[in-house]
């Protein structure tokens, strides 16, 4: 089996990721400045602290550990900061991925499978959404994510790197053994925020549109269990080992669902009151985005297999409650 560089493998997909890619034989090479991931993240694996724009540490991480492939998760990811604050982005994920792909092509290794997001496709014409669809980012943070996917393209041009970019539309749920789960500080995904209502750590969740022309008149979101985003990892892997040919693929269910069933299966789950109030539509939000997914399937043999909403939510739930201490 291989060493494989996880950039951002203190983070919440990376640490997963890492945890799979052990059990599966690989040794995942941790790479994390720590800024936004959690040291006791890394169980499974060595960990080297570093920046993903510090060229030189990169090479010396790289000539250290001669990792075969490397998966690319390190990054800023919080669209409302991204919009007052684009600099940071376009410097952590434009730049770092810059700084990456460099290191990778001048030491050798081969193959890259790159964190990427349903950001690129900005408002969608329809879903679900199919991975050719235009791509318009209608933010920041979807705009430097487009910017590397393109500049993925050209290193395998010139360079003939191998790489996939895994569009992830909604990654939810925590590790079912209870190892890990989804910390970000600040919290913006929906889930977590319903759990942290249900434990008494915030007064409400706000429901933030209710006019959608949706079933239940809020909006729509395809979620992939953390667990089965880091499988397709691993599967990705698989399939640059083996053929030339770039992947760009959706990760969901093609199923969505609504900000409203979402609250509601929470408080099935916990058995908590979870109050909630109505807010207004947050700007440049869809009212529905849902993958198409054969793709993944066709070409990884990947399929969602834990992202039903209420393994999601149970699973989630253990985590945080046990984070705190119930």
């Amino acid at each position: 089996m291989a060493n494989i560089l996880v950039t951002g493998g203190a983070g919440y997909i990376g640490s997963h990721t890492s945890k799979q890619l052990a059990a599966s034989g690989h040794t995942p090479i941790v790479y994390d400045n720590l800024a936004n991931g959690h040291r006791d993240a890394v169980r499974w694996e060595p960990f080297e602290a570093g920046d993903i724009t510090d060229g030189a540490r990169l090479r010396e991480v790289i000539g250290l550990h001669k990792p075969q492939a490397a998966i690319h998760f390190a990054g800023l990811i919080e669209v409302g900061i991204s919009v007052v604050d684009p600099a940071a982005f376009y410097d952590t994920n434009v730049n770092g991925s810059l700084t990456l792909l460099r290191a990778l092509v001048d030491a050798g290794v081969g193959s890259v499978v790159f964190s990427s997001t349903a950001a690129v496709y900005g408002q969608p014409q329809s879903v679900p959404i199919p991975e050719d669809a235009p791509s318009a980012p209608i933010n920041p943070y979807g705009e430097t994510k487009r910017a590397v996917e393109a500049m993925l393209g050209y290193f395998a041009a010139a360079h003939g790197l191998r790489y996939a970019a895994l569009r992830y539309f909604n990654a939810a749920g925590a590790d079912p053994e209870g190892d890990l789960g989804e910390r970000h500080d600040p919290e913006s995904h929906l889930i977590p925020l319903v759990l942290f209502a249900a434990l008494g750590q915030r007064p409400h969740i706000d429901v933030y549109g209710t006019d959608y022309p949706t079933p239940d008149g809020t909006a729509v979101r395809d979620y992939a269990h953390v667990c089965d985003l880091s499988s397709a990892h691993v599967a990705a892997l698989d399939y640059l080992a083996a053929s030339p040919e770039p992947l760009i693929a959706n990760l969901g269910t093609g199923a969505g669902y609504s900000v409203r069933q979402v609250v509601e299966t929470c408080r099935r789950i916990t058995q908590r009151n979870i109050p909630s109030q109505d807010a207004p539509r947050r700007a440049g939000d869809s009212p529905e985005l849902v993958a198409a997914v054969d793709r993944a399937r066709e070409r990884i043999g990947w399929r969602a297999q834990m992202s039903d909403l209420d393994t999601i939510v149970a699973t989630a739930w253990a985590w945080h409650r046990a984070q705190a201490g119930e």
